[in-house]
Parts: structure tokens; C-alpha cells; sequence
């Protein structure tokens, strides 16, 4: 199913996912908040954009490289953990023009790019698509307007595909990208890790949703393993879909010591799990579904990353910086319906709480059920608003770069 707009041209379609290692939950149920209302994704996900905005440079000099070590006529690009607000199509717009303004600076012809915007099937596509008419008008009014087809003045040649899938399983044929780019994506592990139930089902962190200062030693190191598996089996796959000298830019959340309570991102899962201990209290969720409720993400040290990536082989490691973004002050901005920005006020912890909402809900849904989420997410932003008035705290995020050998 494909469609072709014009100038510049723009197809949309959709790819399969290829055939996945396990059937999992995670994969069927797990997917941010579509559409564009109050609690969706694309207006609570200003925190990951200043997150990837800081390290831009660091996307677009490595896609710059490729380009010029490659040359290619056609550019194979891949966003790996899409999502569907507006940093999607901001993302590979950042792309397309640098490449553009390479290739003219350095007299080389400028590439058509084959753009593959890669989630779990559940992901709300169609607000992307929908979003590419826009696109497409900016990119021309960049270039002039003129070109027809896409092509010259007008514009980049650019095919845009939608790949629903997990990226723990294979997405593209061999040797088929250039550049791989994925933010906020790869601390979500593929299933929550087994490791964490005994063998008659019983959760070993009761009364906790991550790792905690209180949880055994085994829950930190069944995420730790769970981690290793998927990380080791993202970098394989990805290795035989790129060429050979391509490129992968990951933005992924990580901690600053070896210690798996670093204040730097566990404290939003330890409040959450305070937050519905405070449901628990007035009686609006059950103890036992709370210890049966334990979340698929892993921040994983410098450490673990670099021992992946040596382990696996596949990959020069060109860098791996550890950053933090500063996130306070109180706005949001959005595009409503009719495309005009708008600005939204409110707390930073408010803000925190709408942006893990927008990420877990679908999860907690699944999980709880609907009718908890406003009173859980209202008291959960009370208490990151307690919690960020008495310290400063900035999540880690890492960004590394990997060249395949």
C-alpha cells in the first residue's frame, strides 16, 4: 500500500517487522500515548526533544561522515523507536537538510533518502502520515518551491516508510542502511525480565515497580541480564542491516555509577511506587496487583554498554558520552489542530508525571485498568514537585556512536 505526494516526493507504506525471537506482552500492549491529546505523546514529549536537541550535533556530524566516506545515490536511513509526536518528522528533517547542504557545499550529487520510521505495531502511525503533508510544504518553501517531482530546487527525492516491529527482531534486508538513529528508545528492554518471578510466579520485588534499595540482589541482576540479552541482540541484528562503515547514533537513558540506585532516573519509578502505595491506602488498587506490576526499562551504566559492544564485535565505538539535560522551568509548547504553536504552563514535576504517563499508560492500562490513571498520575506529580523543590535532579541520558567494521 503505497501512495506518492508530489514535490517533494513523499511515499508512504509500510514494511513488516520480520520474524521476532519471542512473543511477549510488551510487544503487543506497549506503545506511547497517540493522537494529540492532553495526555498524549506529542504534546508531553518536550523533555526527550531538549534531551536529543543537546546532542544534534553529534546526529548530524556522523550522518555528514557517512555520506561523504559513502557517497551514496541512495541514502538508507532508519528511526528506530519513532513514536509519532513531532520529533519524529523534526528528526529526519535535521537529516535530510544536512546531507543536502553537504552534498552542495562539496559539489557531490545530493541522494534520494529512503527514510524507514521503525515501532512496535501499536504505535500510532497514521499521525505521522497525516503530519507529511506539512512536511513536505516546508521542505519546499526551504528550497525555493521550483522542482517538479521532488527533485532540484524543489527539494530532496524522500520515501518515507512506516516499519511497525520490534527492534529486537530483524526489520531490513542485508547491507540495506546507511545511517541507523535511535532516541529514547533502547532503556525499554523487549519483555520485563523473568528473572524477577520465582517459580511459582511470585514477584522477588514486592512493593516496588524498578530496582530499589530494598529489592534483592537477584531483581537488579535479572535487569541486568535481561539488558545484556536484548542490547547484544539489537547490536547483531542491526550489524547485518547496515553497510559496512554505517553508522548507528543511540540516545538512551543510563546511570552515572555502577550502583543500580542512581538518583539520576530510578527516584521516577521509586515515586510512582509510592504513588500507588498512596492509592493502595484509600483503597483505590489492590496491594497484590501493584507486586504483580514491574516495569521493562533499564538505565545500564557506561560500563555495561561498552562490554556489550566489545563482547558482540560488530562495531567500532566511536563514542560514549554520558550528558544531562537541564529540564526545569514551567513550558510546553505544541502544534494545535490548525498547526499554530501554543504554550502550556505548569510544574515541572506535573510535567515529569504527563511525560511518564504518556510512555507507561498504555502498560498500566493493560495492567490496572483505565480508572486509576488520573488519581495514580495526579499524586505522582504531587510528589516529584515535593521531591525536585528539596534536590536538583537531572535524568542521565547517554549518547553513543557505533561505525560497523
Amino acid at each position: 500500500m503505497a501512495s506518492k505526494s508530489p514535490k517533494p516526493s513523499i511515499s508512504t507504506a509500510a514494511c513488516g517487522g520480520g520474524t521476532t525471537t519471542t512473543t511477549m506482552d510488551v510487544e503487543k500492549v506497549f506503545h506511547m500515548n497517540g493522537g494529540t491529546g492532553q495526555t498524549s505523546y506529542s504534546k508531553n514529549s518536550s523533555l526527550q526533544k531538549k534531551a536529543s536537541d543537546k546532542v544534534k550535533h553529534v546526529t548530524l556530524e556522523s550522518i555528514e561522515r557517512v555520506f561523504v566516506t559513502t557517497v551514496p545515490r541512495s541514502m538508507g536511513i532508519a528511526d528506530l523507536g519513532c513514536s509519532s509526536g513531532p520529533n519524529t518528522l523534526s528528526s529526519v528533517k535535521d537529516m535530510v537538510e544536512r546531507v543536502g547542504r553537504t552534498s552542495r557545499t562539496l559539489g557531490l550529487p545530493e541522494p534520494e533518502f529512503r527514510v524507514y520510521l521503525n515501532d512496535l505495531p501499536t504505535n500510532d502511525f497514521n499521525s505521522i502520515f497525516q503530519a507529511l503533508p506539512e512536511f513536505q510544504a516546508e521542505l519546499k518553501r526551504e528550497r525555493g518551491g521550483g522542482g517538479e517531482g521532488g527533485g532540484g530546487e524543489g527539494g530532496p527525492w524522500i520515501y518515507i516508510a512506516g516499519c511497525p516491529g520490534t527492534f529486537y527482531g530483524r526489520l531490513f534486508p542485508e547491507n540495506w542502511l546507511h545511517f541507523i538513529y535511535s532516541s529514547n528508545s533502547l532503556h525499554w528492554l523487549s519483555k520485563v525480565p523473568p528473572g524477577l518471578y520465582d517459580a511459582e510466579g511470585r514477584s522477588k520485588n514486592k512493593g516496588s515497580v524498578y530496582i530499589t534499595e530494598g529489592s534483592p540482589p537477584e531483581v537488579a541482576q535479572a535487569y541486568a541480564h535481561q539488558f545484556n540479552l536484548d542490547f547484544s541482540l539489537f547490536l547483531g541484528l542491526r550489524s547485518k542491516e547496515l553497510i559496512m562503515g554505517g553508522k548507528m547514533v543511540l540516545i538512551f537513558l543510563g546511570r552515572e555509577t555502577s550502583i543500580h540506585i542512581d538518583r539520576g532516573n530510578s527516584f521516577l519509578w521509586d515515586l510512582l511506587t509510592k504513588a500507588f502505595s498512596t492509592l493502595i491506602s484509600k483503597g483505590e488498587v489492590e496491594e497484590e496487583k501493584v507486586d504483580a506490576y514491574d516495569v521493562h526499562f533499564y538505565a545500564p551504566s557506561m560500563e555495561e554498554v561498552e562490554e556489550a559492544v566489545e563482547s558482540e564485535g560488530s562495531f567500532e565505538m566511536e563514542m560514549l558520552q554520558m550528558f544531562g539535560a537541564d529540564n526545569k522551568g514551567g513550558e510546553d509548547s505544541y502544534k494545535n489542530d490548525d498547526g499554530e504553536m501554543m504554550m502550556m504552563m505548569r510544574s515541572y514535576g506535573r510535567r515529569v508525571a504527563m511525560g511518564v504517563r504518556a510512555v507507561q499508560e498504555s502498560m498500566l492500562t493493560h495492567h490496572f485498568g483505565g480508572g486509576i490513571l488520573d488519581s495514580l498520575f495526579e499524586e505522582y506529580g504531587r510528589l516529584l514537585d515535593l521531591e525536585l523543590g528539596i534536590q536538583h535532579i537531572t535524568p542521565i541520558t547517554f549518547v553513543l556512536v557505533l561505525r560497523k567494521l
